[in-house]
């Protein structure tokens, strides 16, 4: 793996109102804008591979949800998922004003699903990788997830991990994440490990892990018209669902259910993929997302 990987895009905190978040984005240049929002743990970084990928036909903005990255914890400590996504569609007024083609990875795919809901206005496309649906049969990690919300437990176990070396969490949340750690390149595991030797600084750090974790979980039990599968069913914006066979986090037999719940959707399986395809395979995550933009942009965009 001799090539070495881009930087990541360069970001600014930007004020949405009643909360700064931390956004990364590409040059401005393409009419068609995107927001992409990163998973449980993680942080506008991962998308910058295709970001990049797609920088020729959306200018892509990235954002650090309240609490992750470089963005300050929310007022009041409010992690929930429909905080996220208020966060998200005030990002989406303040970059864009007009619909987006929205990317949500795990924990940023409820939000997007949530957001695209209740404001379909905002959403010309939607593009969802592993995301988090509620699922009540959960494998070994979103058991853990599940375990980490439990009052007190969370953090003292965020506490404990914190003592361990970085590169040993990273290796152990890389493991889970991917199928094949060969893909990483060393940069790459250089600067996520830097990263969260400077996370481990942060006094909210912990609490927002946790209070993430515990809005992901409060999802799972929600009833009633604003249950993540329900909103799914009123999605309007055409659809992108891709999981990664090797996924150990949110199992890809969930696509069949996005399939049946969708109204406009297209499935796309990756038989060597894990939970962060949009990192471990971007140029093949790229192609399929660059066709559901070339079909939805009202400008019509060239071919590959």
């Amino acid at each position: 793996m001799s090539v070495e990987p881009i930087p990541s895009w360069p970001g600014e905190l930007m004020d949405l109102g009643e909360r700064r978040v931390h956004v990364r984005s590409t040059p401005p240049g393409p009419s068609e804008t995107a927001v992409y929002v990163h998973g449980l743990a993680g942080s506008a970084t991962n998308w910058t591979d295709l970001m990049g990928e797609l920088s020729d036909v959306v200018t892509g903005h990235a954002i650090d949800l309240p609490g992750a990255g470089h963005s300050p914890e929310p007022p009041g400590g409010d992690y929930s998922i429909d905080a996220h996504a208020r966060t998200v569609t005030a990002l989406i007024d303040r970059v864009a004003g007009g619909p987006v083609h929205l990317f949500g990875n795990s924990l940023g795919g409820a939000v997007s699903v949530r957001v695209a809901a209740t404001r379909p206005d905002l959403v010309r496309s939607l593009t969802l990788i592993s995301p988090a649906l509620p699922d009540l049969l959960p494998r070994y990690g979103p058991a853990r997830v599940a375990l980490s919300a439990v009052p007190r437990l969370g953090e003292w176990a965020a506490t404990q991990l914190s003592a361990l070396p970085a590169e040993r969490r990273l290796n152990a949340t890389l493991g889970m994440c991917y199928a094949d750690l060969g893909r990483i390149h060393p940069e790459r595991l250089r600067e996520a490990a830097e990263e969260l030797r400077r996370r481990d600084g942060l006094p909210y750090a912990a609490a927002a892990l946790v209070g993430s974790a515990r809005g992901l979980v409060a999802e799972y039990f929600r009833r009633g018209a604003e249950n993540l599968w329900r909103q799914a069913a009123q999605v309007t914006a055409p659809t992108l669902v891709v999981h990664g066979r090797h996924d150990r986090l949110v199992n890809p037999r969930m696509a069949a259910r996005a399939g049946r719940t969708f109204p406009h959707v297209r499935l796309v399986l990756l038989p060597d993929a894990g939970h962060v395809a949009q990192m471990e395979l971007p140029g093949r995550v790229a192609r399929e997302a660059r066709r559901l933009i070339r079909e939805t942009a009202p400008i019509p965009i060239g071919n590959d």
